[in-house]
C-alpha cells in the first residue's frame, strides 16, 4: 500500500542515532601501516598493549572520530588460557566453558566425531582430543575451538569483556559470526546434501540457534547503557523474518548485521566456477523487498585478487619500495602485491576519476543531505526497466532521484512518464560534469553506465511510484551507513 510522505512521516518517528549519520571504515591493522619498521602493521608486537587502545581511543575521540572494535564470541584460540585449562581434564573449572563430547564407535569400533558436521574451512568439525579422550566442536579452524553459551559463566564473562572495553570508551563492536553462538543441544546429523563428502554442513542446527535472541537482547541491553553500536555477522540464514527479528528496534539486539547471500548471488551450478545471469528487473524486486536489508558491496572491486589472504596484504600507500608501507629494507609481514607501483592509495587521490574520489563524492553529498539519504523514505522508479535502475529517496519536502544508466550504451529516459518535472540541481555525476541541459528536455540522455543524483521538484505525490515505503523499514541502502574496506584499492 503506497502512502504519500506526509502521511509516511506522521506515521512513522524518524529515530535518530549517531551511527546511522556515519560512515564506518573498516581497516585490517596488521596489514595498515608499519611505523616501527617491524615488518607488521602497528599495534606494536605481535597485539600490542591495552594502553595502545587507550592512545587510540583518545586519539579518535579527539579528532571527533569513534572506535569500533571487532568482537569474537563465538570461539577462542586453542591457546587462550580458558581453553588450556578446559583441555587439562575433564574435572577442570573450565571444562564446561566449551564444547566437548565423547566419540561415537561403530561396530568394527573405530572412533568417529559426534557428529557429521563439516567445519566451514575444511574436513570434520570435531578434534579428537588424546589427553580427555573427546572431541571438541570448532565450526572454523580447529584452532578456533567454539564456546559453550550454555554455560552462564561463558556468558557473564562475554558481557565482562563487552563493559571493559566500553568503559574505556570504545563505541561499539562488529560482532563475528554472532548468530552461531547458540546450538541445538542435540547435536544431531547434519541432512546428506552432497553424497559425494563425508561431512555436510549442519548449519540449521546452530544458525540463529534455539537461544539466539535470548542471547542477543542481554548484549543489546548493555549496549543501550553505552549508546553503542552494533553489527553482526549473520551467515546462512535464508528466513527474512528471523532477520528481522535481530535487527527491529523494538527489540534492542542488533543495530545492522552483515548478511552474504548477496557475496555469492552470481554463482552458479558449480558455485563460484560458474555464473548465474540475473536481470535488472529481478534485482529491483530484490532491492524493493520490505522484509530485506540491501546494502552496497564494494568489497570484490576493492580486492586485489579473488583469495582470502589477498584482501589482507599490506596497504599500498603509494609507488615507493614496499608501497611505504614499512621501510624499503624491511621483510613486510606477508608479501606485498606487486601491482603497488601503479594501484595505490597516493595515485588515487590524484585521480579525479578514481573509485576513492567517487566515493569521497559520495560521502560528502550524504552528509549534505543527510536527512534525505539517511532518514528519507525509499521509492523504486520505473520499475520495469532492463536498462535502467531509478529511485527516490523524500524527506520532508525534498526529493532526490539517483538514476543510472545499467548498460554500456547510450540510452534514453523520459522523467514526465515516470512523475518526474522539474530539476532543481545536479548534485553529482559519474562522468563528473553535470551538465545539467542535457536533462532540461523531456527525454534525458544517458551515456554508457552513467549514474547521476538529481535534486528534483518535490510537488508530484510519490503514490504513483512502483514500489514505496517508509525507510525505516529497513537497515541499510546505497547512502545508508557506508561501511567501507579501506586497506584495498585498485
Amino acid at each position: 500500500m503506497a502512502t504519500s510522505v506526509s502521511e509516511q512521516q506522521k506515521g512513522n518517528a524518524v529515530h535518530r542515532a549517531w551511527w546511522k549519520e556515519s560512515t564506518v571504515y573498516q581497516i585490517y591493522p596488521a596489514s595498515f601501516k608499519d611505523s616501527n619498521d617491524d615488518g607488521i602493521g602497528d599495534i606494536p608486537e605481535q597485539y600490542g598493549t591495552v594502553e595502545d587502545v587507550e592512545r587510540l581511543i583518545a586519539g579518535c575521540h579527539g579528532r571527533e572520530m569513534r572506535l569500533l572494535m571487532d568482537l569474537v564470541a563465538n570461539h577462542t584460540s586453542d591457546q587462550h588460557e580458558w581453553f588450556l585449562q578446559s583441555r587439562s581434564s575433564k574435572d577442570n573449572e573450565y571444562r564446561n566453558w566449551y564444547i566437548w563430547k565423547p566419540p561415537r564407535f561403530d561396530e568394527k569400533s573405530d572412533r568417529h566425531p559426534p557428529n557429521n558436521w563439516a567445519s566451514h574451512f575444511e574436513g570434520s568439525a570435531w578434534e579428537y582430543d588424546e589427553t580427555t579422550g573427546e572431541y571438541y566442536l570448532h565450526l572454523y579452524a580447529k584452532e578456533q575451538p567454539d564456546l559453550n553459551w550454555e554455560y552462564p559463566p561463558v556468558r557473564k564473562a562475554v558481557h565482562d569483556i563487552i563493559r571493559f572495553w566500553l568503559d574505556k570508551g570504545v563505541d561499539g563492536f562488529r560482532m563475528d559470526v554472532i548468530n552461531y553462538i547458540s546450538k541445538d543441544q542435540t547435536f544431531p546429523d547434519a541432512p546428506v546434501d552432497d553424497p559425494d563428502r563425508i561431512w555436510q554442513r549442519g548449519r540449521m542446527y546452530y544458525a540463529n540457534g534455539p537461544r539466539l535472541h535470548e542471547y542477543l537482547q542481554d548484549i543489546g541491553k548493555t549496549l543501550t547503557e553505552y549508546d553503542a553500536f552494533s553489527v553482526g555477522e549473520m551467515p546462512c540464514v535464508q528466513d527474512g523474518e528471523e532477520i528481522l527479528r535481530a535487527v527491529r528496534q523494538d527489540r534492542g539486539e542488533l543495530n545492522m548485521i552483515f548478511q552474504f547471500d548477496h557475496a555469492v548471488i552470481d554463482h552458479g551450478k558449480y558455485h563460484k566456477f560458474t555464473t548465474t545471469q540475473w536481470t535488472l528487473t529481478s534485482l529491483k524486486q530484490l532491492a524493493s523487498h520490505p522484509n530485506d536489508t540491501p546494502t552496497l558491496d564494494i568489497y570484490r572491486e576493492q580486492y586485489l585478487k579473488k583469495v582470502r589472504d589477498n584482501a589482507r596484504t599490506p596497504m599500498q600507500w603509494s609507488s615507493v619500495s614496499n608501497a611505504d608501507f614499512t621501510s624499503h629494507d624491511v621483510d613486510p609481514w606477508m608479501p606485498i602485491n606487486p601491482n603497488y607501483t601503479t594501484v595505490n592509495a597516493e595515485a588515487q587521490m590524484f585521480d579525479p576519476s578514481s573509485t576513492f574520489n567517487y566515493w569521497s563524492s559520495l560521502l560528502r553529498l550524504r552528509k549534505r543531505y543527510g536527512d534525505i539519504f539517511v532518514y528519507g523514505a525509499f521509492a523504486m522508479v520505473d520499475g520495469t526497466s532492463e536498462e535502467i535502475f531509478a529511485y527516490k529517496r523524500m524527506f520532508d519536502h525534498q526529493q532526490v532521484l539517483v538514476l543510472c544508466n545499467w548498460t554500456d550504451k547510450a540510452v534514453v529516459w523520459h522523467p514526465a512518464r515516470h512523475g518526474v518535472s522539474k530539476v532543481k540541481d545536479v548534485l553529482l555525476n559519474s562522468y563528473g560534469v553535470s551538465e545539467k541541459y542535457r536533462i532540461a528536455s523531456e527525454k534525458w540522455p544517458l551515456r554508457p553506465y552513467e549514474a547521476t543524483v538529481l535534486l528534483i521538484d518535490s510537488e508530484v505525490s510519490p503514490c504513483s511510484q512502483d514500489f514505496y515505503w517508509p525507510i525505516s523499514t529497513l537497515s541499510v541502502r546505497f547512502f545508508d551507513v557506508p561501511i567501507l574496506n579501506v586497506f584495498k584499492v585498485t
